[in-house]
């Protein structure tokens, strides 16, 4: 059975996708169209260069998180470790030992650019924050002066999982800018972009959405009582608002709702536990998820008819998929 599929950010919590993948796969399902933003930019990849569950299991369940965060000698200064490398680089750590490790792994299966993908295989999300831009990878970069058969995935991958102020941006050189582009999360401006693949009409397969939440999630009310508090307030809701974000009843419909919340996105320092927690999680979410999903269902009550379009905003997404989405009052 084809699908496509979208997956949410999430930081380290992204293994939680692969106990759902499994059992996607092992009940027959296979992968028209892939999408994903940080965490699940890395699944989405690999999944286009034609890993399967099992293999992305063993990447994960064998990787040394901590390993990424690209420590140097400033992270290592006693007391200001973590504020030197803020100040100076508007990040703490650098991002370029996972660019590295994705480089490694796509290259297993022989993939480097999106050039060596089928097109339309592979959609990566990123946040341009100096021209205030969602930028789509690879649809976006002939806007840029480059074409996209010669882009690597892994620079796309590492752009959208630049977290905000935990890694150093990833500053961006282009033939048409005299300056680079600052590029972060994709998390930013769309974390769960399950908009993409939608088209007029009755789709020929299901897109099918995961994410690293609840349905509904509840946190408490933050104190904010000066500027550092203020400052740790913005910056998680950054990391933490698409978890939170209201999901209409269209997208909930087809979305697999993975538990992770007792897990921090920004955890690197994963134990066996945690990692059997999350792939545990993925994978009930997916079993019940697959007990009440029904496509005929489906098409039935949100697109049976042209003009039920206000389901699921389409006109909105037709605007998001020719990727020029700006930033009001940008």
């Amino acid at each position: 059975m084809e699908a496509d599929a979208v997956f949410e950010g999430g930081g380290v919590k992204g293994i939680a996708f692969v106990g759902a993948i499994e059992v996607m796969e092992a009940h027959g399902y296979t992968w028209q169209r892939l999408a994903g933003t940080s965490a699940g930019a890395i699944v989405a990849a690999l999944l286009a260069s034609e890993y399967n569950s099992t293999e992305i299991k063993q990447i994960m369940s064998s990787l040394d998180y901590n390993e990424l965060l690209g420590r140097n000698w400033m992270n290592h200064l006693p007391l200001i470790k973590n504020a030197l490398p803020l100040m100076l680089k508007s990040g703490i750590y650098a991002n370029q030992l996972l660019e590295q490790k994705v480089s490694e792994w796509l290259a297993r299966k022989g993939v480097v650019t999106f050039g060596d993908l089928s097109k339309g295989k592979l959609s990566i999300i990123a946040s341009n924050i100096s021209n205030g831009k969602m930028v789509v990878f690879p649809d976006d970069l002939p806007e840029y002066g480059i074409s996209p058969a010669t882009f690597p995935i892994a620079a796309a991958v590492r752009m959208s999982t630049t977290l905000p102020f935990f890694f150093q941006p990833y500053l961006w050189p282009t033939p048409l800018s005299k300056k680079p582009y600052y590029m972060l999360d994709g998390g930013l401006l769309s974390s769960y972009p399950i908009w993409l693949f939608d088209v007029d009409g009755v789709p020929e397969w299901p897109t099918f959405g995961f994410r690293l939440s609840e349905k509904r999630t509840y946190t408490h009310a933050r104190e904010i009582y000066g500027p550092v508090s203020l400052f740790k307030g913005v910056f998680k809701t950054m990391l933490q608002a698409h978890d939170q974000r209201h999901v209409d009843k269209h997208s909930e419909s087809r979305s697999v709702f993975i538990p992770s919340q007792m897990i921090n996105s920004t955890k690197f320092d994963l134990n066996e536990a945690d990692k059997r927690s999350l792939l545990s999680s993925g994978t009930v979410a997916a079993q019940k998820f697959l007990e009440t999903w029904n496509f005929e269902a489906y098409k039935l009550e949100f697109r049976n008819k042209m003009g039920q379009t206000h389901h699921y905003h389409l006109g909105q997404q037709r605007i998001m998929n020719r990727n020029r989405y700006i930033i009001e009052n940008n």
